[in-house]
Order: C-alpha cells, then sequence, then structure tokens
C-alpha cells in the first residue's frame, strides 16, 4: 500500500511538532537541546541552549564515558539558519 501526498505531509507535522515539544520542555528545564545533523562532520553535533546559543559540539567516546568539547559557537545569523533548517522557530 502506497502513502498518499497528504499521509507524508501529516507525519512531518507531527514529527515538527514533536520536535518542538521537546526543545521547549528542555529550555523550560533550563536544559540545551541536541541537534544531530548529517551537514555536520561525524561526531559533532549542534547543541543550542535556553539563552538561544548554538554551539557547535565534537562528541567522543573515552572508554565508557562521552566527552564534549566545544568547537565554536555560531552567530546569531548563522544560529537563525539552523533553527530555520529544522523548523524549530
Amino acid at each position: 500500500m502506497s502513502k498518499s501526498p497528504s499521509n507524508g505531509k501529516d507525519q512531518k507535522q507531527r514529527y515538527t511538532a514533536t520536535v518542538k515539544a521537546l526543545r521547549s520542555r528542555n529550555f523550560k528545564k533550563n536544559l540545551p537541546f541536541l541537534i544531530l545533523s548529517d551537514k555536520l562532520p561525524d561526531g559533532q553535533v549542534y547543541r543550542e541552549f535556553p539563552d538561544g546559543r548554538i554551539e557547535v559540539q565534537q562528541v567522543f567516546a573515552t572508554g565508557s564515558q562521552f566527552e564534549v568539547k566545544v568547537l565554536h559557537v555560531l552567530g546569531s545569523s548563522d544560529a537563525d539558519k539552523v533553527r530555520e533548517e529544522y523548523e524549530l522557530f
């Protein structure tokens, strides 16, 4: 059975709404929100903070522990581009 275009659109809308709700929940608890992106090199992630800052971080495992290194902080226009790309506005 094939999916109709509207089912795919509805599914994307539900996905986007869920991601926005999780992001909002994290921010209300003063926690960062992790944004995984296939546009970043392996092991790198975006981490958005309640103050609006987005960092690019390198995540790596040391034994059974995970370590994080901040590579850089995005400027406000680049941060907005990431939010727009992932429909986080």
